[in-house]
Formats: structure tokens, sequence, C-alpha cells
């Protein structure tokens, strides 16, 4: 059965993705973006070496074209901690521009101090993520900007509507929509906005696209053997994709690489979720199970009901991932050094691990060149302040 946000339509969502990039070449140097009708009214935007220009103008949904105005109040609402019940935390808690975006921490942490279960990801290039949050619960960053304001243990508010009316007390915010989009404060007017800025946080020049652009000294001997690796024996490039169409270093699918066994009571209800799958109450079951101890390691489960995601995850991005540890979605991994160790172990076994996941018996040597390969992959990135 096919239910919201099903393996299927993420696939849909990735072909039509690579049929848009498929047309295009990587830059040979970094671009100006080039208006479609999308793109109005925005002062002279640089598209950096390694990342596809076309693309990220094909990518401004019609229905939210890009303004100055815009983006500037997407700015200022993302680092507006009026947004949160508390007052005290913004979209910027989580992902601080001088932590590449993300938090530093193992799990995000909301209101009240109150801990989730999950890594706060980096949103540099989420743009063009078929897929938001690490089970891809949100189809665009429009969607993903309301869902935190009313998640409990993020911005705490009982509803949107008391998020809106706080935003329509602050009379600078009333102005600036009513410059921007010409009417009142709305919540699919703040989520327009604030996906509006976030499709200006992209990162690249890299080290790595330098090299790849033809400057042979722009990386050292140990990250090219690294990359030798990472394409070859450590077999990195299966999930972590990587070509001239597709330069995000990530196959945007989710899978189960035993991250979610390290989780007391995951194995208890993946087999009860996996018993059920194929019945006809699997979704109130599966629904039930997420609230239950280690329900929340279900994964991809918890949005398609699919038994093939039982556990999985999206395959995060790996530009700029020296930046932001630590690392996989419950943050468990403390460095690029713990991550690299954890998969030439072959990941840990569960009822769905992925299938190709082995022991890659890299040496010490090899695994320190596939870090410095990594370390390569760090950006030049937007400048981005709460003032």
């Amino acid at each position: 059965m096919i239910k919201r946000g099903s393996q299927t339509n993420w696939r849909a969502r990735r072909l039509v993705f690579g049929l848009a990039v498929a047309l295009i070449a990587i830059p040979g140097a970094a671009r100006e973006a080039r208006s479609s009708g999308l793109l109005t009214d925005f002062a002279r935007f640089v598209i950096p070496l390694g990342l596809p220009a076309d693309v990220w103008d094909y990518y401004i949904p019609k229905d939210n074209p890009l303004t100055e105005e815009k983006i500037e109040l997407g700015r200022q609402l993302f680092f507006e901690k009026r947004l949160s019940a508390d007052g005290n935390i913004s979209c910027a808690t989580c992902h601080d521009p001088q932590l590449a975006f993300t938090d530093g921490k193992k799990v995000a942490e909301g209101i009240g101090g109150r801990r989730g279960t999950r890594n706060s990801p980096t949103i540099l290039n989420a743009l063009f993520y078929p897929g938001m949050f690490w089970d891809g619960r949100a189809d665009r960053l429009e969607d993903q900007a309301r869902l935190p304001l009313t998640n409990p243990l993020e911005m705490g508010n009982e509803s949107i509507e008391t998020v809106i009316a706080r935003v329509r007390a602050a009379p600078e915010f009333v102005s600036a929509f009513h410059r921007v989009f010409g009417g009142e404060p709305t919540i699919a007017r703040l989520a327009q906005a604030v996906a509006a800025y976030e499709r200006t946080l992209i990162a690249g020049d890299s080290a790595f696209d330098r090299f790849a652009a033809g400057n042979q000294n722009a990386i050292g001997a140990e990250a090219k053997r690294g990359f030798t690796l990472f394409r070859g024996k450590a077999r990195c490039s299966r999930c972590h994709t990587f070509s001239d169409q597709m330069p995000f270093f990530s196959d945007f699918a989710y899978h189960n690489t035993g991250v979610a066994a390290n989780h007391p009571g995951f194995e208890r209800v993946a087999a009860r979720a996996f018993e059920v799958a194929e019945r006809p109450e699997a979704k109130s079951v599966i629904d039930g199970l997420g609230r239950e101890e280690g329900g929340d390691e279900l994964g991809r489960m918890l949005m398609s009901y699919q038994v093939f995601d039982l556990g999985a995850f999206r395959t995060p991005s790996l530009r700029n991932v020296a930046l932001t540890a630590p690392y996989f979605h419950d943050g468990s991994a403390r460095t690029l050094a713990d991550v690299v160790r954890f998969y030439n172990e072959g990941g840990k076994q569960n009822l769905n691990r992925e299938w190709e996941l082995s022991a890659l018996s890299l040496t010490e040597s090899e695994q320190r060149d596939l870090v410095a390969f990594l370390e390569s992959l760090t950006g030049r990135l937007p400048r981005a302040s709460e003032r």
C-alpha cells in the first residue's frame, strides 16, 4: 500500500530532479544565477563552483518567486525567537550559521531545554533535497518551515494561530508582510518567506570542487587516495553518489545502516512493525509503535508504512561534513573517524539492515585518507548573520 511520503513519491521526485540536472554541466567557475521569471528583483547572486546554477533557478517554485525583500523578511523570521512559545527558540537555535547551520549537539534541544530524538541536520543546500528531515516527512522547504512551530520538543506553540497572532502583534512584521505579500501575516506567507531565505543558503567551491575542475594541486595526496577509496574499496559512493549531474554526495534515498539498532526498544518495535506491515491494520499499529520506547527509530517507515523503510533514514549530503559533527541521525558518532570506523565494521546488524553493508577491511592509514577526502568537501559558506 502506498501512503503519505511514500518511497514511490520520493523516487518520482528524484527522477524529475535527475532529468533536470542532466540537461546541464557543472560550471567551470562560479556563475551568476540566471533569472527565469521566478527570480525577480534580486541582486546579483553567485552560485559557487561545484553546484548547478541552472538547477538552483529551476528549483525556485512558481508559487514562491524570490525577491530581495522576501528573502530579508525570511532571514528576520529565521532568527526571530518570538516565534517560539517562550521567546527563547528560533530556527537559528538548531541551525546556527556559525556551526554550518547545525547546533553541534547530539540531538536538537528546543523549548525549555527539551531534547528531541534526532540530530539537527545542516540546511545548507537543502533546496536541492527532494525530501526534508531525516525521514522525509516534508516535501518542500515551505512545508518544513511550519512543522517545528507546533512541535512540543522544538518551538512548543499550542497552535499555528498563536504563532501568527504573535507575528501580527509586531508592527514591523505587519509592515514587512504587507510590503512583500500585499497582505497580513499568515502561516503560508511566513513559510514562504523562511523558505525563500533558506534557498539562498548554498555552499560550494570546496577544495575538492577545484580539484574536480582541473586543479590537481587543490587537494593533497591523502585526500586523493581517500577519493579513490570512496569510489572503490570503501563503497561510500553506493549511497553518497557524486557525478557531474548529481554533485551532492547523496542519493537522497533512505537506508538502514544499523544506527537505529543502537537504541533500547528498537528490536521489539521493529519486529512488531515488520510483522504487521502487510496487514490492513498496519498504519494504526505502526503509528502506535512510533510513540513507544525506540519507536522513533522506525525512521522512514513512520511516513511510508513500507517494510523496506524500517529503520531507514535519509542519506545526508557530505558537502561541508567536516563542519557538522556529531554525525548520524542520532548524533551517536562524535567524529568523522568514528563514522568511517562504523562503516568499516559493516554497520550494525538488525532486521532490515542494508544488504550491501559488510566489513570493509580498511587499514588505519586508509581510514585516515578517507577522512582527509571528506574534509576536502568543506566549501565556501554563505554570509549569514542575525543582523
